[in-house]
């Protein structure tokens, strides 16, 4: 529900590449209105329309062909999305060119066009390397926008998961990292367990999450943060090998997550209607895993809503306040 003090505020939103709705979830949660959200997959707009009361729109996004008239009948000073990171993700492909990545050129001509007063802007971390990235603040910057742009550890905003995302924001006219401020000051002191955000209501101690490669260990504790969730979820092998980092050495009991609970280590409330009876299970696991975490928008857009109030600011020396990228 929106606050009264930020309703006064006017922060009025589209979501584009929208999924299933984590990022208009967190931004709704900090007292964004969401006024239309847009996606071209039909599996995660029926969730999304089970969820929220503002329509959702299936969209090609990518055949615009600079015809941005869909948005006009729309009345919004801030547009966020996810672009499809596929190409991206340490687990997929690693290629930039096989044509996902492009939507976040998309995503970029768009703001270009419409020149919201804010964009928010979400990818997997090794985005902050790409030459898409480069290309798409290339079209900011030559649109006025001032961009924070930083690499945010979900477990220290209130997820239990060991997710990092790049954030750019943008402000139309403003000043390049002066959001990064109200970003860093609110981060968690140590990085948020499983066992920290859901108690014990899983009733176990160990799971099972199926490691890219055997290199790796596959079995965790609630006691730390999950692993990164993703969008295929498999049971554990009966030739599984224990790895010398597994949380545990027995495996007669270990299982995977289910996919609700996976949908709670992604912030998702109980409540949050998954459409379960129409839904198959591939397409669930999918787009929990592609969802950007509930609480992780909700930091963000509290930042944001942080300075435009402007009611506090963080007592941090200048080179405190600046995240560099760094190669590790």
């Amino acid at each position: 529900m929106q606050s009264g003090i930020n309703k006064k505020l006017n922060l009025k939103a589209i979501d584009i590449f929208a999924g299933c709705g984590g990022l208009s979830l967190g931004f709704q949660n900090a007292g964004f209105k969401i006024i239309a959200a847009f996606d071209n997959w039909e599996p995660p707009i029926q969730v999304y329309k089970k969820n929220f009361h503002h329509p959702i729109y299936n969209y090609d996004l990518s055949s615009l062909n600079n015809d941005y008239s869909i948005f006009e009948k729309f009345d919004f000073n801030i547009v966020f999305g996810g672009p499809p990171c596929q190409d991206f993700s340490s687990a997929g492909k690693r290629n930039e060119n096989l044509g996902r990545g492009d939507l976040s050129i998309v995503f970029a001509n768009i703001i270009a066009f419409l020149e919201p007063e804010w964009f928010v802007m979400e990818n997997v971390e090794r985005y902050k390397k790409s030459d898409k990235r480069c290309q798409a603040v290339d079209i900011f910057k030559a649109n006025n926008y001032g961009l924070t742009e930083t690499i945010i550890k979900a477990s220290l905003c209130g997820v239990p998961q060991n997710r990092k995302r790049y954030i750019c924001i943008g402000k139309l006219n403003g000043e390049d990292d002066e959001l990064l401020p109200y970003i860093n000051k609110n981060l968690a002191k140590k990085p948020m367990s499983v066992r920290d955000y859901l108690g014990n209501t899983l009733g176990i101690e160990y799971y099972y999450r199926h490691p890219r490669t055997y290199a790796r260990r596959g079995i965790f504790s609630i006691d730390e943060p999950s692993p990164t969730i993703r969008g295929v979820n498999r049971p554990i092998p009966k030739t599984y090998k224990l790895h010398k980092a597994d949380a545990c050495y027995f495996i007669e009991k270990i299982r995977p997550l289910t996919t609700i609970e996976r949908s709670y280590i992604q912030t998702f409330p109980q409540d949050f209607d998954f459409d379960l009876e129409n839904q198959s299970k591939t397409d669930l696991e999918q787009m929990i895993g592609n969802a950007v975490p509930v609480k992780l928008a909700e930091y963000v857009a509290n930042s944001i809503v942080e300075y435009i109030k402007g009611k506090s600011t963080p007592q941090l020396k200048p080179k405190q306040l600046v995240l560099k990228f760094d190669d590790n």
